[in-house]
């Protein structure tokens, strides 16, 4: 075992001597590359699911408006109109990584940047010297609790985000969350809440501003709503071209991260309008079949929740949802029955099988999942070859049916206590979709 390794078996993960090595990494990285948040419009998004689209989509806000604006997540790096993929696929990158990519955006000419920040990152002091001018929340729901011990010091540490805003900075706040009464009581020059059920009115004082939506309707190519704000008198027609209700509100933080970046509403809702989506996330994959078929980078129980209901809401009677899950490793197994208990209650047909399970044993995972799944509500299957459950999914889906690939998203690499190995979800399935149509 390396001195390294010890070091970190005795000191504990939230010792003050760990806590200051974390910070001073921070401050040479900074140092290194010239204090380069300093520079930019720094707007800073954390939460529990739906981070890396809102990032996507208030970028893709701030550049169709001519901002020049860098982006970084956990799928992506973005400077002006170039992206490309994270290699880590890691939220908060380290703090030599986070810092060298803000530099670069300086270096590009960006004025802004919108980063995805994660409760680890916050913890461990990788975003230190960031200094957002906003601060936005997603969501929160239980996810990490391996790390922070209980949803109490989770919401304490997300809140570390807050607490790093300029003196003038703006806090964007999803009024529906729990988390929301708690943090507007953090100081902020001024705070934007969002809803989606308008529920925050009458929490609003002088120094705030909200969004809401209404008519809210959803469709297999997108979903729209009627935009309000209590400080204008317009009403907006907001049109997405990507589904489910989750994606309205990662429109209404993006909107509210936009304005508190001084970008119109009418700006931001056109910009909504072509945006594409992010790659794995609800990405849907054609190849002329007469079903639909999602690829979606979906962890957590609340993430479950959402994205299948949100196809399950596309689908036409008589329709079915065949559903493909499993469960990452080396974090918070205690969630794995309960994925596998959503997943029964909303899909027709489930296949558990092997997912980026890193040092554990990917059949005792299975395993887990497969204890929460209710074999009388739903047709279940346990194929542990992840490529064979695809292809049993994609033989048996008939036309109307829709078919959700949950967990890899657009990864390119699978992590298992075997190794390394490349996979990319997407490419699978177009592969194996072309195959079932040569032997139909």
């Amino acid at each position: 075992m390396s001195i390294i390794r010890r070091l970190k078996n005795l000191i504990g993960a939230r010792h003050p001597v760990r806590m200051a090595w974390h910070h001073l990494k921070a401050l040479i990285a900074a140092l290194r590359y010239g204090f380069p948040a300093r520079k930019l419009t720094v707007i800073a998004i954390t939460g529990t699911d739906g981070k890396t689209t809102t990032v996507a989509m208030t970028a893709h806000i701030l550049h169709e408006s001519g901002i020049a604006v860098g982006a970084v997540s956990t799928s992506f790096f973005r400077i002006k109109d170039k992206t490309e993929e994270n290699p880590t696929h890691k939220t908060s990158i380290s703090p030599f990584a986070f810092q060298k990519f803000l530099r670069r955006c300086v270096n590009a000419g960006c004025t802004h940047a919108v980063t995805e920040i994660s409760s680890h990152g916050l913890v461990q002091h990788r975003n230190d010297f960031l200094w957002p001018a906003v601060a936005a929340i997603t969501n929160i729901s239980p996810e990490h609790l391996d790390y922070h011990g209980t949803m109490e010091q989770y919401k304490k540490d997300k809140a570390i985000l807050f607490r790093m805003l300029k003196k003038d900075g703006v806090s964007v706040l999803n009024a529906d969350d729990e988390t929301y009464e708690e943090y507007r009581s953090i100081p902020a020059g001024w705070r934007i809440a969002w809803s989606s059920s308008h529920a925050f009115a009458s929490a609003m004082n002088d120094h705030d501003c909200g969004f809401w939506a209404s008519d809210i309707q959803e469709t297999a190519g997108g979903i729209s709503a009627s935009l309000q704000c209590n400080a204008e008198e317009d009403t907006w027609n907001l049109q997405l071209k990507i589904p489910g209700l989750f994606n309205l509100e990662n429109a209404l933080c993006a909107i509210s991260c936009a304005h508190a970046a001084e970008v119109s509403v009418d700006q931001a809702v056109n910009a909504l309008g072509t945006f594409p989506g992010v790659p794995g996330r609800l990405e849907r994959i054609d190849e002329d079949q007469l079903f639909a078929v999602y690829v979606d980078f979906t962890v957590t129980p609340n993430a479950y929740e959402k994205t299948l209901s949100a196809i399950r809401a596309t689908l036409a009677p008589g329709g079915r949802l065949l559903v493909l899950t499993g469960s990452c490793g080396d974090r918070m197994p205690e969630k794995r029955p309960v994925i596998g208990k959503i997943v029964s209650e909303l899909a027709d047909v489930v296949v558990v099988s092997e997912d980026e399970t890193i040092t554990e044993d990917q059949h005792k995972v299975i395993d887990e999942v497969w204890a929460g799944i209710d074999q009388n509500a739903v047709e279940a299957h346990k194929i542990f070859d992840r490529r064979e459950g695809i292809r049993f999914l994609l033989k048996n889906a008939q036309a109307g049916d829709a078919v959700a690939l949950c967990g890899m998203g657009a990864c390119t690499t699978m992590q298992t206590r075997e190794g390394l190995r490349k996979w990319d979800e997407r490419e699978v399935a177009r592969s194996l979709l072309r195959q079932t149509k040569e032997t139909t």
